[in-house]
């Protein structure tokens, strides 16, 4: 990496935090501000919160596109001025009619700026310092969110709208702050975007039907849904509910779950870095898919020893520990094996298709997750989901066989190039 892509980078991961550190302050309180603190009722809140999910699925598809022909930084910048004015307009918001539309303003700004600056961060960045960037995105992501999570918390009131109305108006602010940031960054770009549009007919961007025609990354795609559904998915719907339902915890206890889970991301994410970067990703990927199935049957056996309530109260925790566990090997992996599965031209496309993807998880996996809560189906929802993480494994398995030594293990086909290249250099000198 070069002084230029160092410094470009850091640029980028610190708008990124500040961002990560505005969304804390009010992600954990949507639901009750809009249902109870602008009295609007359960159901309108459901659609507000669906409403910031479909504009997300509306957006994405044409976002790889533009960041592909256009570049990364417009799109983080009129992203974040996009979701600025989105939740500003949601800290106003009086009427579900108002409330609705600030949600969905908020959840398409949100939307195209995840994949632009997952392409940033690729273009500053090289195969072999890949794995490191996002993870320290993933970490500072994480670390920010709950930072920003515990400070809102402190300043808010239910009594008071305007407490909330403040939390809007700080995370618009720092919407600003990361488009501040990210104009003053400038790209060490080896290929600009002008050469992408003067390119041969035959080289220039190519479409959705290229992407699906790359099988490796059409099952990264599946083995993508199926992790985010079987993980993000669960977590405000069937999990939390099958904690509080069968292992009859307290509901304030699912808040030092969560807490758990974020210290095991952020303890865990450097100190797993280094053996990850090591090892082939799809094996890393079918080891969480492990952790996971050990985490659902800790869920599942915290909701038969429920009469303890210590020891099923620790189940719980560790569930959602565990799962940090995995998230902290997966930010690493994932998204370095969807850049280096890109072609040059079609980094953006190929982010934005997977977080589609995972968009798409996060939409069905509530659902599904929530149908089988209510109807009181939790053996079987423990059952798919065990399913579910034990496919992870059997999938990035299958990934593997198809990927090349560089996609699948960077680093190993450095270190095994270079005594190579040392080798060829030696004998040319002779």
């Amino acid at each position: 990496m070069t002084t230029a892509m160092g410094a470009a980078l850091r640029r980028i991961q610190f708008g990124n935090a500040l961002s990560a550190f505005g969304n804390g302050f009010t992600v954990p309180f949507l639901f009750v501000y809009v249902a109870r603190v602008r009295d609007l009722g359960a159901v309108t809140a459901g659609v507000v919160l669906w409403a910031f999910a479909a504009a997300a699925l509306v957006v994405l598809p044409f976002t790889g596109r533009v960041i592909d022909r256009r570049g990364p930084l417009p799109v983080v910048l009129v992203g974040s001025v996009v979701s600025a004015v989105g939740s500003l307009g949601f800290g106003l918001a009086t009427s579900a009619p108002m409330a609705i539309v600030s949600s969905g303003v908020l959840g398409a700004g949100m939307a195209v700026i995840q994949p632009a600056l997952a392409t940033l961060i690729v273009w500053c960045s090289s195969t072999t310092t890949r794995s490191r960037a996002f993870a320290t995105q993933f970490f500072l992501n994480n670390l920010g969110l709950g930072i920003g999570g515990l400070f809102g918390g402190l300043l808010v009131d239910t009594a008071h709208p305007g407490s909330f109305t403040r939390l809007f108006a700080i995370e618009a602010a720092m919407f600003l702050v990361l488009a501040a940031i990210v104009a003053t960054v400038r790209l060490p770009r080896t290929v600009a975007i002008e050469d992408i549009q003067d390119a041969p007919e035959g080289e220039r961007i190519g479409g959705w039907r290229a992407l699906l025609a790359d099988r490796s990354m059409v099952q990264l795609c599946v083995l993508g849904a199926v992790m985010f559904f079987a993980c993000y998915g669960q977590f405000e719907s069937g999990l939390s509910a099958y904690a509080t339902d069968v292992t009859r915890i307290q509901p304030a206890t699912l808040g030092v779950a969560l807490a758990a889970n974020t210290a095991v991301i952020v303890i865990a994410q450097f100190l797993v870095l280094k053996p990850v970067e090591r090892r082939r990703r799809t094996r890393v990927i079918a080891a969480v898919g492990l952790i996971w199935t050990v985490a659902w049957l800790a869920a599942g056996a915290s909701g038969l020893i429920h009469g303890h309530q210590m020891w099923a109260t620790g189940a719980i925790i560790s569930t959602y520990a565990l799962f940090g566990l995995g998230e902290a090997l997966l930010a690493p992996t994932v998204a370095p094996l969807v850049a280096d599965l890109a072609p040059g031209r079609m980094v953006g496309l190929y982010n934005s298709a997977f977080a589609l993807v995972k968009q798409l998880a996060l939409a069905v996996g509530p659902l599904v997750g929530g149908i089988l809560a209510g109807l009181g189906l939790y053996t079987p929802y423990i059952v798919m989901l065990v399913g579910c993480s034990l496919a992870i494994t059997v999938l990035s398995l299958r990934l593997g066989r198809r990927l090349t030594p560089v996609q699948d293990s960077p680093m190993r086909a450095a270190a095994v190039s270079a005594p190579s290249a040392e080798t060829a250099r030696v004998v040319a000198a002779a």
